[in-house]
């Protein structure tokens, strides 16, 4: 029970309510003098020393420690007499043992300070959060190392506003250091001092990419697949909204067009008809009293889009008898509501009048096939061919034959999806991919080719090599639960001292 007082002489136990009081003293041998290093037993006094122990049964242990104030038998010694400690028991300024220290620094490490005190009190070991903080802030981080393959990623201390930089060891996952902003400088300083890195696993970051080529010139940078892929996306979404007017009539000829494609066909006419006379996509926007981004969006477009939003709707008491409306209502157009109602309640209808009124009214009587939305489109084109449902995989098909410069566009993202899986090989098979893409009718992809260009041996090394930054996008998703623990109260300091610690 007491195992961890084995350096004392254990004399006396007694259990007083809810704490359980240790009455010990040390063994008596000789001690070597902390200044010199002279063993000496010669005692000057006895001093009282009262730790606390881990807690048992549910209870305080406290143990109550005689201690010897012993002399030094070298003359001229600095310390002429000292204090005895008992290593892993009792140690100088100690009010705690070794193992109970350990105990709470670990529930500290991962609650900080008002969340530990709290848990501590649970534990029968309480302690307040300031020196919850001091336990964590005393625990020693690990020593720092380079490994051969280095992970660097941002986060945000406040969004917009501040950003840190956060180093891994992109093969274990374990921190090695912390930044406190996200500028080439910085990072620039770190590398210098810490050289010895052979690969540097970055997101598209420009300033990241700067910053390593000047500090470590022989290190291969690698591109992360994910943001590689991530990019894609957004470029693909834009190309399916661009051509929604050729895709849009193949889901449902008959709907017509709301109110959203409207306005986005008359701000459409009015871009291009500035644009037809000369006028600078800057002095559009000024004209227009509307963003630059939004009038090169708008320039880039052949033709206005037709985005066309999919109605939400639940299944109701309704659905069965979708065929017999249908029927009857091609049949006779005039026919009255109250007549397909009493017709349904024949065979077993046990809805309202209200409700077939709206089922009519919606449209969902006529709708022959589903309306879906660009975002929905996008995501069949991205999602692996395996696994789609059998529906989802026919409609895909129907949306990409309507339109060549989709079909075009599922081509090239399943090709480039198949580099995603690193290989050797990829490099050259990426330039082919390049080369098509340039040679399609695709202007966002255009733009998502030569982004790859402006950073192509990052990008290589990321479709060849096995290395990746995914290991530190964890650690940033760890970092985002740290700082809601301590949101408001604690400094970078403390994040940066519980980031390295995890």
């Amino acid at each position: 029970m007491f195992s961890g007082l084995s350096a004392l002489v254990v004399e006396n136990v007694k259990v007083e309510g809810g704490v359980i009081r240790v009455t010990a003293r040390t063994q008596g041998r000789p001690v070597p003098c902390p200044a010199c290093g002279a063993l000496t037993e010669k005692v000057h006094g006895f001093h009282h020393r009262t730790v606390a122990d881990v807690p048992v049964d549910g209870r305080r242990v406290v143990v109550s420690v005689v201690l010897r104030r012993l002399v030094c038998p070298v003359l001229g010694c600095p310390r002429q007499t000292f204090r005895e400690q008992v290593p892993g028991v009792v140690e100088r300024y100690q009010r705690r043992t070794n193992r109970l220290t350990s105990q709470l620094g670990s529930v500290v490490k991962e609650s900080a300070g008002r969340a530990g005190a709290r848990l501590s009190r649970v534990l029968a070991c309480a302690i307040s959060r300031s020196t919850a903080l001091r336990l964590l802030m005393h625990r020693a981080a690990p020593p720092l190392r380079v490994p051969r393959v280095l992970g660097v990623d941002d986060f945000a201390l406040k969004r917009r506003h501040r950003y840190a930089t956060v180093i891994i060891d992109a093969e274990t996952g374990e921190r090695i250091d912390v930044l406190p902003d996200r500028t080439a400088q910085t990072l620039i300083t770190w590398l210098r001092e810490h050289p010895g890195a052979a690969y540097v696993c970055r997101d598209g970051s420009g300033s990241y990419g700067e910053a390593i080529r000047q500090a470590l010139p022989e290190a291969v940078q690698v591109s992360d697949r994910w943001h590689l892929w991530s990019n894609l996306c957004g470029k693909v979404l834009a190309e399916v909204r661009s051509h929604a007017a050729c895709w849009a009539t193949a889901v449902n000829p008959a709907r017509p067009g709301g109110v959203r494609e409207q306005t986005t066909r008359e701000r459409w006419q009015r871009v291009h008809h500035l644009l037809d006379q000369g006028v600078g996509l800057l002095e559009c926007a000024r004209r227009l009293d509307g963003a630059l981004n939004t009038v090169k969006r708008y320039a880039r477009m052949k033709e206005p889009t037709g985005d066309r939003r999919a109605p939400r709707y639940k299944p109701t008491l309704v659905d069965p008898y979708r065929d017999h409306l249908r029927t009857r209502r091609a049949e006779d157009p005039a026919v009255a509501v109250l007549q397909l109602f009493r017709e349904i309640q024949e065979p077993g209808y046990t809805g309202s009048l209200n409700l077939l009124y709206r089922y009519i009214t919606q449209g969902r009587a006529e709708g022959d096939k589903p309306v879906t939305t660009p975002q929905r489109f996008a995501r069949l084109l991205l999602t692996r061919p395996e696994n789609l449902r059998d529906k989802d995989t026919t409609l895909l098909r129907e949306l990409t034959e309507a339109c060549p410069e989709i079909s075009e566009l599922a081509c090239l993202t399943s090709e480039f999806a198949q580099l995603l899986a690193p290989a050797e090989g990829n490099d050259v098979k990426l330039t082919d991919w390049i080369t098509t893409v340039r040679a399609a009718d695709l202007p966002h992809l255009h733009s998502f080719a030569n982004g790859l260009e402006l950073d192509r041996a990052a990008v290589d090394a990321g479709l060849t090599l096995p290395y990746h930054n995914g290991r530190t996008e964890g650690v940033n998703t760890r970092t985002k639960k740290i700082m809601r623990q301590m949101h408001g109260r604690a400094g970078f300091p403390l994040l940066r001292h519980r980031l390295l610690l995890q």
